[in-house]
């Protein structure tokens, strides 16, 4: 039996931030430096469910991903993505869950914040799952 092969660039593997670069109806390229996680060989970001980019996924499902800094200064090659807005509680909890043990108490705090912004605003968070292609150019 041969070993399984990730598809995924080693980055992913030490990265904290990506840069993910989200695409208006017109075209235009939205970068935002986001956390991460890999689970399954997919990427996955937490965010608002009325955020920009959660708005722009669910229109298009285009995307960009490279490793960044926490600005959002790409530090690699960008990645071309497909984008989707995960449904499935199972997989919602098991994202949350590789999110807890890779941030830890930074997410935790993280965490707080939002949810105090969420009673306020009454958005709730959604994950998104950003399935990678190929490098772009």
């Amino acid at each position: 039996m041969e070993p399984a092969t990730t598809l995924l660039p080693q980055w992913t593997g030490k990265a904290q931030f990506i840069n993910l670069t989200t695409f208006r109806r017109n075209g235009q390229a939205v970068p935002t430096p986001v956390w991460f996680v890999v689970y399954h060989e997919r990427l996955y970001v937490i965010t608002e469910e009325q955020s920009g980019k959660a708005k722009r996924i669910r229109a298009n499902g285009k995307a960009q991903v490279a490793p960044s800094d926490v600005r959002g200064t790409p530090l690699g090659q960008f990645f071309e993505a497909r984008a989707r807005v995960v449904q499935e509680e199972s997989l919602r909890r098991a994202v949350d869950e590789a999110f807890d043990r890779k941030y830890g108490l930074q997410r935790k705090f993280i965490e707080l914040v939002a949810r105090l912004r969420a009673r306020k605003s009454g958005d709730p968070t959604c994950i998104i799952e950003l399935e990678l292609g190929s490098p772009s150019d």
